[in-house]
This record gives C-alpha cells, structure tokens and sequence, in this order.
C-alpha cells in the first residue's frame, strides 16, 4: 500500500467546469479549494496581451475544452502507482459525460463544499 508524504495540484470538476480546484496535502493534513479560473472560460479578450504569457496557457492547450483538466501529483514511498491510478479514475466522468457537455454536468453531484476566492 505505501506511505503517502505529499500530494498536490490542481483539479477540475464536472458541476464547476470554469473554475480550478486545488489540492494540497503534507502528511495527514490536506487542504482543497478555489485556485481559480482556468483560462478556457476566461474571454480572450481579457486574456495577458504578451507572447510569453500565451505560450504559457498555450502550452496544455486542448480543444475542445482548453486548459481544463486534471494535474495532480503523489510523492511517496512504496506506493502502488497501479491503486493510485485506477482510485483516481475511478473519480473521473465517462468520455459520453464529458462530451455531453455542461447541461449534463450540472446536474451531477457535488460534494464539495461552496468555493471562495481567497
């Protein structure tokens, strides 16, 4: 089973498809909550102007849904990197729910609670 030391990163959820969670976790203290936008349901037009700064929202870039996804990281020792990924995808929506889009998704369960920014 392994020693989880530390976790973080980023998250998306189906029911808050235009914001990011983040995930934070050292030893047996975690964390989670609003991190922000993610750049896709910001409009372009507020979007920075230099070519630097769209490299880097370009760099995850993938249509149709952008910069939304998952990135999440696990440092520990002996970890069954196997249980990890399938607990993970276990968590994940069908490829059929994620291209029905967001009608679908609001009306899936969200058991998380209410997100403020900080």
């Amino acid at each position: 089973c392994g020693k989880l030391i530390r976790s973080k990163g980023y998250f998306w959820l189906a029911s808050r498809p235009q914001f990011a969670g983040q995930w934070n976790q050292a030893g047996g203290i975690a964390h989670h909550g609003f991190a922000g936008m993610f750049w896709k349901a910001v409009p372009t037009e507020r979007w920075p102007e230099d070519d630097a700064s769209i490299e880097v929202i370009m760099e995850n870039w993938v249509e149709p849904f952008g910069d939304m996804r998952q990135e999440l990281v696990f440092i520990g020792q002996n970890l069954d990197e196997d249980s990890v990924r399938q607990q993970l995808d276990d968590c994940l929506i069908s490829d059929e729910e994620l291209l029905a889009g967001k009608q679908l998704w609001q009306t899936m369960p969200d058991p998380f609670p209410e997100w403020r920014a900080e």
